[in-house]
Parts: structure tokens; C-alpha cells; sequence
């Protein structure tokens, strides 16, 4: 079932000189992993950004759940319908890990009890340990940074994840688990994932894959 849909969208970077997206139309479903794949300067970020709420489109619409996001709050909905998965991990470096899941909860006004609790659940998931909840990000292997960054990116409550490259700082094996994990999610927990990549391994783990060329996209599989 469509859970975020991208219809007929464009988008002209106020100084650009051509279309960054040119009538993108696309689903993406709860349950199910969606790759993006397409060279660099393609416009596969400019539609993430659209996805994560960061831009507006200069045509078309974008609607979650039946709702067009031109009628709804971006803040909000960056909040708590949308996270964002990052390369480079972007984790708080002055935090540890237990604030930094705890951090999306506290924002939507959890308490301290209820967001560590929710976060240690989190982070068990996805595999990381109780002897490392007091470490700072620096501490960490970037399998370990990537994968907090997951929980992170759970705690809120969105049902849709967004990942730009989430491998791209990886080695093989870390890559690999950060793809099975984000699969499991999808699969298992019926979240929408979605993962602009260069990475054809995760276009293969992928259940639906898009291609975007010269800010046209065009569905693979």
C-alpha cells in the first residue's frame, strides 16, 4: 500500500538554469525497501530533500497518507512523519549514544524516563549493546555510528525513513548489515524505506528500484 507518492513534481533551483527534477511521479509503500539509484548530479538528492520536507517543489505534489504536504506544516512533519539517515552518520558528538536516540523524544516532549527506556529498546534492535550507550559517537566504529543513527532516526515515531548513502562510509561487511538491518525494518516492522544510493548491492537487496537520470526518474523494478 502507497504511503508517500510523488506526482507529476518538478523542481528549478532559484538560480539553476535547468530543471533539477523534471515530472517525477513515483510510490513508495510500507513495507517495502525503494532504491533510488542515478549518478551524481542527477537530482536523486533534490527529490530526497523534497521527500524529507527540506524543499518545496516548484510544481506537482507530494502526499503522505492521502495528505498533500503543501497543506501541512514541514517542521512538524520533519519531526514526526519523516527521518532522515545520513552517509555521514550525523550524530550529536557531545552526546552519547543514549542521548542521542533519546533526543527525537525529548523534542516531542517525552519524558526522561520514557524516552531512555524507549531508547534502550531501540538501540537493542539494532544491535547495539548496553556497554555502549554511555560512549560518544568518536567511540564507535562507523557500522556502530550508522546504526545509532538508525535508532535515531526510529524514535520519533516516523514510519517513513529516508537514507542518503547510508553505506557510503561503510566497509563490505558493515554495508551489508546496515542494508539487512534497514530490509528487516521494512519488512518485519512495516516501515516505508526509502535509500538514494550509488551502491547497486542495495539496489539489489531493494524491492522496488527507481533510476533517475537528468532529473527524470524512471521505475527499474
Amino acid at each position: 500500500m502507497s504511503i508517500l507518492s510523488v506526482n507529476n513534481v518538478s523542481y528549478r533551483y532559484k538560480k539553476g538554469d535547468r530543471m533539477a527534477l523534471n515530472g517525477v511521479t513515483c510510490e513508495f509503500e510500507a513495507g517495502k525497501v525503494a532504491a533510488v539509484v542515478g549518478p551524481s548530479g542527477s537530482g536523486k538528492t533534490t527529490l530526497l530533500s523534497i521527500l524529507a520536507g527540506l524543499d518545496r517543489p516548484s510544481a506537482g505534489s507530494v502526499i503522505l497518507n492521502g495528505a498533500d504536504l503543501s497543506a501541512k506544516d514541514l517542521d512538524q512533519y520533519r519531526r514526526e512523519d519523516v527521518s532522515v539517515i545520513f552517509q555521514a552518520f550525523q550524530l550529536f558528538p557531545l552526546l552519547t549514544v543514549m542521548e542521542n536516540v533519546c533526543y527525537p523524544m525529548e523534542l516531542l516532549g517525552a519524558a526522561q524516563k520514557e524516552a531512555k527506556a524507549k531508547a534502550g529498546e531501540l538501540l537493542r534492535k539494532v544491535g547495539i549493546g548496553e556497554e555502549k550507550w554511555k560512549r560518544y559517537p568518536a567511540n564507535l566504529s562507523g557500522g556502530e555510528q550508522q546504526r545509532v543513527a538508525i535508532a535515531r532516526s526510529m524514535a520519533s515515531g516516523a514510519q517513513v525513513l529516508l537514507a542518503d548513502e547510508p553505506t557510503g562510509n561503510l566497509d563490505g561487511e558493515n554495508s551489508r548489515n546496515v542494508v539487512a538491518l534497514l530490509s528487516r525494518l521494512a519488512h518485519e516492522e512495516n516501515y516505508c524505506v526509502v535509500i538514494v544510493t550509488h551502491d547497486p548491492a542495495i539496489a539489489d537487496a531493494s524491492d522496488t528500484v527507481y533510476r533517475m537520470a537528468d532529473g527524470v526518474l524512471t521505475r527499474e523494478r
